[in-house]
């Protein structure tokens, strides 16, 4: 490409500053094993850009100053970069790791695959929230969207599935997702539902991917994913890597797993290692990682916001509770209640404790608990040895009707990430009882949401509650609860709205002297190579068979089964994917 020679000599080189600040931006994966954190590596590069001359970042127009910030440091020093090679008529075809036979959307709509761990009629969050916002993602109808679910085999499908429901087909099962999901809605939700094979642990109590779960989006579909729980998504995974396949991948952290595994036998060894592969396969498969609460690992590249939404059902029963108080109406005509999954780790041990610690000063005060899971049996006896006075009942949606005379919701949880029955409590215009954890920093915003910090404070919390009565919610804290304000916080902090908008080209640009300068996404990138590797060495690890099984995976999940060929109707795995490429 011919440049003119005044063009090329009006772009410095980069002084030794900026290479030592490129060096180490890119370095931060390497560091970040030596325990060197993020902010301590930005911080280094602000120092050392802030070091250079006046000029150093916008050669281009000497006549401005400088402003630099944490915020676009590193957009500006990339443009500087960028500059440079484009001053050179310098052009990177990729590197060792790179796949180019990525879709590319230039000519068509956009496609959105949201893939998730768990499906109804399992009513746990990552079967609820992905749901509901392939739905509201879909609404706008600016882009294509496929939900990926797992499909378990009948046998597991009886493990799992509450009230001995079980699905001959995936049509079947779709069928009943889109009548669950349109009762609370209101509309009909325009998206695609796949499915890809799944097989339930009992010892984890989850689901884990059978073969390689990239391959049920097809190519010509394969342009932003979005992962929820990007790190179970990825333990064994063992086959495409999401970032060559996708133009944009966005990971959603939903579980607080090493909170679970601390409690656990030999819990602190277990989280050690856990912590360092949920680092490795989200640094290897995402681009951005969104955390809900702070109660999460830290991982790379990630955000902390809420990007979850509540039932529009709780909003609409919100409203009538509301009405009917200023017509006089008496609202809430039950005490307080607790509704979770019944196992310890779902806040019962913390429920038990408190209420022990203080039978005396909680004297009279009568808790009702719904819940059914694998510790009921030992949650009830506990509290029947200690003569608590709480009052066991079967689990229920927390929209039944017989839920919505409660004042008070108490959750003295401290594993949750983002409690969705909080958000539906506070929804539904009712006190909510909460620990001061990072979990519920969202919620704290909102009036009738009282947070404890000692066992003292929640007797106190729980007393004013019982007391008083709670604050109508405001427009505002409505919309901010909705699943509309969760879908427009996902799209700014995921960077949707900017890979949606931006030009076909794939760049960022700034402008110059009138000149417009773009920001390749295919400079050179030590950080690139690093996960590449990252994401190689997975690979290769997650195909032994014996490793898998070291490492807690269930047996002969790195290919589906028959079982899942017939129910799918797929090609045998050996015939899909021949050793020999024949």
């Amino acid at each position: 490409m011919y440049k003119e020679p005044a063009e090329s000599k009006a772009v410095p080189p980069l002084d030794v500053t900026e290479l030592l600040a490129c060096l180490v931006r890119q370095s931060e994966p390497f560091l970040d094993q030596l325990g060197v954190r993020r902010n301590v590596c930005e911080k280094i590069v602000e120092s050392l850009c802030s070091k250079s001359k006046n000029q150093l970042l916008h050669p281009l127009s000497s006549g401005e100053s400088s402003v630099l910030d944490s915020e676009n440091i590193n957009d500006e020093l990339d443009l500087r970069i960028a500059s440079v090679l484009q001053s050179t008529g310098h052009s990177y075809d990729g590197g060792f790791w790179t796949d180019h036979a990525k879709n590319d959307p230039s000519d068509q709509k956009r496609h959105v695959a949201i893939v998730t761990t768990a499906s109804l009629p399992w009513m746990t969050g990552t079967a609820v929230n992905p749901l509901f916002r392939a739905a509201y993602l879909a609404e706008s109808a600016k882009q294509n969207v496929t939900l990926l679910v797992p499909w378990l085999c009948k046998s597991d499908q009886e493990l799992v599935y509450p009230s001995d429901v079980t699905f001959t087909s995936p049509e079947e099962q779709e069928t009943y997702i889109r009548n669950w999901l349109e009762e609370r809605v209101g509309f009909k939700a325009d998206f695609k539902i796949s499915f890809y094979p799944g097989k339930f642990s009992k010892e984890r109590r989850s689901i884990i991917p059978a073969g390689d779960t990239s391959q049920f989006i097809p190519s010509k579909d394969a342009d932003i994913a979005i992962l929820e729980e990007p790190e179970h998504l990825n333990w064994y995974h063992h086959g495409k890597r999401w970032t060559d396949k996708f133009n944009h991948v966005v990971g959603v952290v939903h579980t607080n797993y090493l909170e679970y595994i601390k409690r656990e036998k030999n819990g602190a060894l277990q989280a050690f290692f856990v912590k360092h592969i949920n680092n490795w396969v989200t640094r290897a498969y995402c681009d951005k990682v969104l955390r809900l609460s702070a109660a999460t690992q830290d991982l790379p590249r990630s955000v902390i916001c809420n990007v979850h939404g509540v039932n529009p059902k709780f909003l609409r029963i919100g409203e009538k509770v509301a009405a009917d108080r200023e017509l006089g109406q008496e609202t809430f005509s039950k005490g307080a209640y607790f509704l979770g999954k019944m196992v310890w780790a779902k806040g019962y041990r913390e429920l038990i404790d408190l209420l022990a610690k203080h039978k005396n000063n909680l004297d009279g005060f009568k808790l009702d608990v719904y819940g059914n899971g694998e510790d009921a049996n030992e949650v009830q006896s506990t509290a029947k040895s200690l003569d608590l006075n709480l009052n066991f009942l079967k689990g229920r949606d927390h929209a039944d009707d017989s839920l919505h005379g409660y004042k008070v919701f108490i959750n003295p949880s401290v594993s949750d990430v983002l409690c969705t029955a909080t958000a539906e409590a506070l929804a539904m215009g009712k006190f909510v009882v909460c620990a001061n954890h990072p979990s519920n920093e969202f919620f704290r915003s909102f009036p009738n949401c009282l947070t404890y910090e000692t066992p003292e404070d929640f007797v106190a919390k729980v007393k004013e509650a019982m007391e008083s009565d709670p604050k109508p919610l405001t427009p505002e804290q409505r919309y901010n609860l909705s699943w509309e304000a969760a879908t427009q916080r996902f799209m700014e902090y995921s960077d949707l709205d900017k890979v949606l908008n931006k030009d076909n080209n794939g760049a960022k640009s700034s402008v110059g002297n009138g000149k417009k300068i773009s920001k390749s996404v295919s400079v050179p990138s030590l950080t690139g190579m690093v996960d590449g590797g990252l994401a190689f060495a997975h690979y290769c690890l997650t195909g032994n068979e014996f490793l898998r099984l070291c490492t807690g995976a269930i047996p002969g999940t790195r290919d589906y089964d028959k079982q899942h060929c017939k129910d799918l109707h797929l090609l045998p795995p050996h015939v899909e994917n021949p050793i020999y490429g024949w």
